[in-house]
């Protein structure tokens, strides 16, 4: 889990103001966090099958954000994109 002090720098960097919260460019760059977070934790913990299945509820719920940005909003999608270091 991503805390509010990590999540508050992620909002304020990513954000389009200060009390963003919903937008998809947001939730990319928190879902991307958490993602890390967990895969770390994987590592480490191998047969936590539980987790996996967050990661990849995380993984899809992520695509789907992006997928939005990409078919609405081109500039913005490869924007966040470049800024998170994905692979697209």
């Amino acid at each position: 889990m991503v805390g509010k002090r990590k999540k508050a720098a992620i909002i304020k960097e990513v954000g389009i103001h200060p009390t963003d919260t919903g937008s998809a460019e947001v939730q990319v760059a928190l879902l991307t966090r958490g993602i890390d977070e967990l895969a770390t934790h994987l590592k480490k913990h191998t047969r936590d099958k539980h987790s996996r299945r967050g990661l990849l509820q995380m993984v899809a719920d992520r695509r789907s954000h992006l997928k939005y940005l990409e078919s609405n909003n081109k500039t913005r999608y490869n924007a966040i994109v470049k800024k998170l270091n994905l692979k697209r």
